[in-house]
């Protein structure tokens, strides 16, 4: 990933308004093209990186492993690695993210609705 200059206008703007306005800050926790995606796979319970993979087929390995370390940071999912040969590891909802739940339910009945 590239650098990105913390003290920039750019940036501070961000980070203004992402806390400001409750819905810039929720679409910037879960916003994005995989991360609702990710989320909605994780609703159903815990899921191996393959499982992952599987149900996102179209997400490159570089943008699933990005998003889940995002998600990780922001405290939405936990990483639970098994000290085992092979590896496993396992993603998961922490109590933050399955509090989601709702929201991505009434932005698919939404879509349901209008997507005509």
């Amino acid at each position: 990933m590239t650098t990105i200059k913390v003290s920039s206008t750019n940036q501070i703007n961000k980070r203004v308004i992402a806390t400001k306005c409750p819905v810039t800050f929720t679409l910037h926790k879960i916003g994005g093209r995989w991360k609702p995606l990710i989320i909605n796979c994780l609703l159903t319970g815990t899921k191996r990186y393959g499982e992952l993979r599987k149900a996102i087929p179209a997400i490159t390995e570089k943008m699933l492993i990005q998003n889940l370390k995002e998600l990780e940071a922001d405290e939405l999912i936990i990483r639970e690695a098994k000290p085992v040969v092979p590896p496993h590891v396992e993603y998961s909802l922490t109590e933050c993210g399955e509090e989601l739940r709702p929201v991505l339910l009434s932005m698919k009945q939404w879509a349901f609705k209008h997507n005509v």
